[in-house]
């Protein structure tokens, strides 16, 4: 096969996983090559573009810092990786000196963030590439006014987090990475500080004295994120609004006399009967703002996607759905989750009453029911992959019974967020020095 010209094996190639192609680049030179090219990877991810064989990896996530793994369901057996195994399978670490405690605080596109406690009680923090288990420790920022013991303590007083990480993707693959912590130094004063270590430079960044804009909304960025195109969105709430607080740190454009935030206001009027309480998640690169509302005794779901950041955001309405049939074999104890982060037309919603997950279509209005210790034929997921579970059903008992007494409007919070493998192949970038 070594003999065969270049084209035939592109053509070859392109008919296999991205689990086989990344063993195929280890076997020969000349192949390793081929594959590593950006006429290969331009060719693959278009020939690969269709419907029926796009689908990737994929997880649910749990929005709190854990040990080993955030994911609480994961999708395997996807055309695009043909892994056997899900997502959170491919976690390996190991550390150097010895550790403590080890909490993984983020992911994204690949990439896994984590957090180590040393034997001497000393921080450490590393980011990794699950695919090629390709390891980098992050050097701790040296300024004064911010030492570990300093950030600890601020920890505890829930003026510290460590959790941002965003990527700037170019074809496909990941080509730089940013870690974002936050402080904020005054519980009294809305000042901000942020705190970003690049890839690129291998080193940190100090900006203070931010978000001039965000005022009563500067609590919300010490918390969790969710990311999206080089940009951190989060949630904010107080007793009479709810927004998004969003920065995008790979905006060079940006007006020198602008802080970078965006206030984003969610779609709709104030006094709707909306049964939950606003969040978001992410579908097709895109933001996305879901809701059930009380329509003159209807049941309404509507599905809007963020078009437009500036100037208190601009949301297009994708699905206007009557429940009333639809979904009416659930009861009314039940709660979305995610969407589909590729197909916008699925959503994912846990039953309480039926204790499971369930896939809605919005597109065809037909759903499925999936519990956890059921067999892979009954897990197949509306995407044709296997889903498995990881303490789901836990993790949502513990949400429910926390806010039980706001179950009918439910918390204003980031419960859930989604892990998607890239669609192509990439080793985890490192500074020039590194």
């Amino acid at each position: 096969m070594e003999d065969l010209p270049e084209l035939i094996l592109v053509n070859i190639f392109a008919r296999f996983t991205l689990k086989n192609i990344a063993r195929f680049r280890l076997l020969s030179r000349s192949w390793k090559s081929i594959i590593d090219s950006d006429f290969f990877r331009d060719h693959y991810i278009s020939s690969n573009s269709s419907s029926s064989s796009s689908s990737v990896s994929w997880s649910i996530i749990q929005t709190r810092p854990h040990k080993l793994s955030l994911e609480i369901v994961g999708h395997h057996g996807c055309s695009r990786w043909g892994l056997d195994r899900s997502p959170a399978s491919l976690m390996s670490f190991f550390a150097e000196t010895a550790i403590k405690k080890l909490l993984v605080l983020s992911c994204t596109d690949g990439l896994v963030s984590i957090f180590a406690e040393n034997v001497d009680g000393s921080p450490s923090y590393y980011i990794g590439n699950l695919l090629s288990r390709e390891w980098f420790e992050i050097p701790l920022p040296s300024y004064s006014s911010v030492s570990s013991q300093n950030l600890h303590s601020l920890r505890k007083r829930n003026r510290f987090d460590d959790t941002g990480l965003v990527t700037k993707m170019e074809k496909g693959i990941v080509v730089s990475y940013k870690i974002v912590w936050t402080v904020k130094p005054d519980s009294s004063s809305d000042k901000l500080v942020l705190m970003i270590y690049s890839s690129d430079s291998g080193t940190w960044e100090l900006k203070e004295n931010v978000a001039s804009s965000l005022q009563q909304h500067s609590t919300a960025v010490i918390g969790k994120s969710i990311p999206l195109n080089g940009t951190l969105h989060w949630l904010s709430q107080d007793t009479t609004t709810s927004c998004i607080v969003a920065y995008n740190f790979y905006d060079d454009d940006g007006d020198d006399d602008d802080d970078g935030f965006h206030i984003v206001h969610f779609p709709g009027k104030g006094d709707e009967l909306r049964r939950f309480t606003r969040s978001f998640t992410t579908s097709e690169e895109y933001i996305v703002y879901f809701n059930e509302f009380n329509e003159n005794e209807n049941r309404i779901f509507r599905v809007w996607r963020l078009v437009k950041y500036e100037e208190g955001g601009s949301w297009e309405l994708t699905w206007e759905i009557n429940l009333f049939l639809s979904l009416v074999d659930l009861g009314k104890d039940y709660f979305p989750m995610v969407m589909h982060p590729l197909k916008s037309e699925i959503i994912y919603l846990w039953s309480r009453d039926k204790k499971g997950l369930v896939l809605f279509n919005l597109r065809t209005l037909v759903f499925s029911l999936h519990k956890e210790l059921e067999d892979d034929e009954k897990n197949k997921s509306m995407d044709g992959c296997v889903l498995s579970f990881n303490g789901c059903r836990e993790y949502l008992k513990a949400i429910y019974g926390y806010h039980l007494e706001m179950y009918q409007a439910f918390p204003n919070c980031l419960l859930f967020s989604q892990f998607v493998l890239p669609r192509w192949l990439h080793r985890l970038p490192r500074p020039l020095r590194a």
